[in-house]
Parts: C-alpha cells; structure tokens; sequence
C-alpha cells in the first residue's frame, strides 16, 4: 500500500509504502493500548470508588433497600399473625380437650385434683381490648413453647386416663358379672338351708339354677381354667381363676367343654347343664369364691341382671 504525503512545507511530495507487517504492528499496538487504559480505568475505580461521589446512584441505591427491607417485614409481619391465630386456634382447642379429659376422668371414677395437679393453671380469662399489641419473634416463640409444655402434660393426663379406663375394663372382664346360665337362680340360695339329701341344716356356698339338660353353661368372667374334672360330689365341674384370688366354680354339668389350663373370655361355653355328682336333678351349682373363701354368688348375679337393663333400654 502506498501513501502519498503532500504539504506546503515539503518541497517535493513524499511516497511512503506500508506493507502486511506494519498493518499487524500498528493492530498490537491498539490492542495494547486498548487492554492497558481498561486496567487503569478498572484499577482506579476499584481504588476510589468510596471516594467517587454519585448521589443519584446512590440514592436510588438506598431506595431500593429501603422498599426490599420494607417488603421483607411486611411478610414476615403477616406470617407472625397468621401464626399467632393457628396458635390461638390451638389454644383453645387445649382448653376443650381439657374439658374433655375432665369428663373422661370422672367417668372413670378418678379424682380430679390428681390431675389438676399435674395440669398448669388455666384459669378463665377476658376482659375488653385495650391497646391491643402485635406480637414480636420472640413473644411467639415463648409462647409456642408454654403451648408445647400444656401439650404434654394434657397428654400425660390423658394416657393416665386411659389407663384407668383400660384397667377398669380389664377389672369389669374379670368379675363374674355375667349370668352362666339363660334361668333363674332361686332354685336354692346361697346360705344356710335343710340338705336334700340328710335333711339336715347345712351350708349351701353357692346358688342354684335349675335348667333343662344341655343348656348351655357360659363363663361368668374371663379367666383360666384352672380344673375341668369330675368331682364325687361336684361331678362334672370347672373351675376358673379370674386373678386376685377370685374364682368361680360350675358343678353338676353333664359335658365339659373346656380343659385346664385354657383361657376364656366372658360368656364363652364352658359346659352344658346336667345331674353329675351330688345331685337331685338337672341344674347348674355356681359358686363365687375369694381366697378360697366362699361368696355370695347373688350381689355378682344381680349387677349383671342390672347391666343387661341397661343395654336393652340404651
């Protein structure tokens, strides 16, 4: 490439010629440049940048800030009050299952006190509202955890419940309150009265129920069979243990539907209705006894004539 150089101080008009190689020069040469004034400029606005002042920039800076910390409270803010009415909602929920537990614990004939004791106090409250204030972070948090502490003491109190309720259950299953027999038992009373045999005065230490052969003979409470066998003078008879020394005992039976060591539930078969042993005719001999000691079969018998009243007028 040739350039032509003419000017009023030349004499002559010069000629210079540039080749590839000056091109490529002169480019590297820019590009120097270029990359050098770019580090400067980057070097000093990193080094004096707290000293450049943009007001408007940082106007718009702070303004920015301002309207993100503002959004920011105004959500958190909101998700405090919503949490502060679930916490409400909740609270009052405590309050009815207290009122609950209450119920459940004088149904199940415990004292109240014994669980008030363990209960903090929530004693009635109200009034107008005067002044009213939101709630901050940490009053929520103190709150939550006074909630969780009543939760579990309501719990604690429940489970006790429960397990009053079971153990009465269990204890309701293993008095003989079930009738053994579909019939009356007057037929011979639990007490003193003239032998049929010996015509004598002698102790009857259990009641009578006169039914025809082959009735069924039903558990008067779950317990163990602790003898099914024939007796000289019980013939056919079992004999179940219902735990805390009380058992009952069914003699005279013609057939023996259980064996000794077998578990059964209230009201399970246990034999059927006969004249074995020292009988007169066919009925069923049931005895209630205590340690050993004989009980009146009768205060048992007529509990469970008055549940059956009960349930049928239910």
């Amino acid at each position: 490439m040739h350039l032509i150089l003419v000017s009023d101080r030349l004499a002559t008009a010069k000629s210079i010629t540039l080749s590839a190689r000056h091109f490529i020069l002169g480019a590297g040469v820019f590009a120097l440049l270029v990359l050098g004034t770019a580090t400067a400029f980057s070097y000093l606005t990193v080094r004096y940048a707290a000293y450049i002042q943009l007001p408007e920039l940082q106007s718009l800076m702070r303004s920015l800030s301002a309207e993100d910390n503002r959004r920011t409270a105004e959500v958190t803010r909101e998700n405090i009050n919503a949490m502060a009415v679930k916490l409400g909602e909740m609270q009052a929920q405590l309050i009815r299952l207290g009122t609950m537990g209450e119920r459940l614990a004088g149904a199940a004939g415990m004292k109240m006190h014994d669980l008030k004791a363990m209960e903090p106090k929530n004693d009635g409250r109200g009034g107008p509202l005067i002044l009213p204030q939101q709630m901050t972070t940490g009053d929520l948090q103190k709150a939550i955890d006074a909630l969780s502490q009543k939760v579990e003491t309501q719990a604690d109190s429940m489970s006790i419940i429960e397990t009053q309720l079971l153990e009465d259950r269990i204890r309701r299953n293993l008095l003989p309150t079930s009738v053994p027999v579909d019939a009356q038992w007057n037929a011979s009373t639990f007490g003193w009265r003239i032998d049929p045999f010996t015509g004598q005065r002698a102790m009857h230490e259990g009641v009578d129920f006169a039914a025809p052969p082959g009735t069924t003979i039903s558990a008067a409470a779950a317990g163990v069979v602790i003898s099914a066998e024939v007796h000289p003078q019980y013939g056919n008879h079992v004999e179940i243990d219902h735990g805390q020394g009380l058992t009952t005992r069914y003699a005279h039976a013609a057939t023996l539907a259980v064996k000794s060591g077998a578990f059964v539930k209230r009201g399970e078969l246990i034999a059927t209705v006969g004249n074995t042993g020292r009988s007169t005719g066919p009925h069923l001999h049931f005895e209630v006894r205590m340690n050993g000691v004989a009980q009146n079969p009768d205060r048992f018998l007529r509990l469970a004539q008055s549940q059956s009243v009960n349930i049928a007028r239910r």
